[in-house]
């Protein structure tokens, strides 16, 4: 009896040490899922173009693979339209799942997926009928939600927070996913403990490192970053709570942020950011460090979140 008991120990003890295992970011994984994204197949995943349908519905089935729920028992998705320019009614769409670990407060995490597609709501800005498949902006910044989404949904541990993860659409035409969803929440905003935001966190470059904003966009965010360390990435913070991605408009709806972004590149909007050139042994680091400062930022009840200093 003692021998079987002590195998049943040993057994749950290998499996529970596997499924944190699988929870950890994997280079792997991430390049597979940065691999599709940015295939031909998906054609840059264009805003109103099939690609961009297409990698919405792709975030939507793997939020429901990592046990994600939808809001309210609603769909996965959040549909909108928006104007720009001489194009009117553009559809879009943002993808949304929860992970409902039945707190008061709740931690935003969030990327875009979509892309320039083949440029043809871009006014000549871009070659018109090209395939710009966005690898790095922001394929990277999908697989960092998705691995996210695993490790906070299949890590065996209840947090003290909520988790929501939305893939947003329409980014690239004026951040018109995260604004259509902060006018439109589907919880309260004054409810949100922060917002984290990845868009293009896939080309570390280690003489630069990669940056985090936000870093005054709360009271405590110095103390929770203090002597934090992730082998093989160094990292630089900034201030600014504005800036040209999805995490400005929580900023200015009153919601702490951070926004980590590995920097800009020769292929950046243009139809040479390509899968192969992605780094996902660092890009896997660069999850793990914000593992640790969401974890830390758990410690706290509440941010006190800090506006523009006037």
């Amino acid at each position: 009896m003692k021998k079987s008991w002590l195998l049943f120990i040993c057994a749950a003890g290998i499996s529970a040490s596997a499924y944190a295992q699988d929870t950890i970011p994997d280079a792997a994984r991430i390049q597979g899922i940065v691999n599709y994204l940015a295939s031909d197949k998906l054609k840059g995943r264009g805003t109103a173009e099939k690609g961009g349908m297409k990698a919405s519905r792709y975030v939507a089935k793997q939020f429901k693979k990592l046990g994600l729920k939808t809001v309210n028992g609603s769909s996965y998705f959040q549909d909108f339209t928006f104007d720009r320019k001489a194009h009117k009614n553009i559809p879009s769409r943002n993808v949304i799942g929860f992970l409902d670990n039945g707190a008061a407060r709740t931690i935003i995490i969030g990327a875009h997926y979509d892309h320039l597609g083949t440029a043809a709501l871009f006014d000549g800005k871009y070659p018109i009928g090209e395939i710009h498949n966005g690898a790095d902006d922001n394929a990277s910044g999908v697989a960092g939600l998705l691995e996210l989404a695993r490790h906070y949904g299949k890590n065996g541990q209840k947090e003290p927070f909520n988790f929501l993860f939305i893939a947003f659409g329409g980014e690239e035409l004026g951040l018109q996913g995260s604004k259509y969803y902060t006018d439109h929440p589907l919880m309260p905003l004054n409810q949100v403990h922060f917002m984290l935001n990845m868009d293009m966190i896939g080309r570390y470059n280690p003489e630069r490192g990669i940056g985090i904003g936000g870093h005054s966009s709360a009271v405590e965010w110095p103390a929770i970053f203090k002597d934090v360390q992730q082998p093989g990435i160094k990292f630089f913070t900034d201030g600014a709570g504005k800036g040209a991605s999805d995490h400005h408009n929580f900023y200015v709806n009153g919601v702490p942020v951070m926004f980590f972004h590995t920097g800009g590149h020769d292929d950046y909007h243009k139809p040479t950011d390509d899968a192969p050139k992605l780094q996902a042994q660092s890009e896997a680091a660069i999850l793990q460090l914000e593992i640790q400062l969401i974890n830390r930022a758990m410690a706290f009840p509440a941010l006190q979140y800090v506006g523009e200093k006037s």
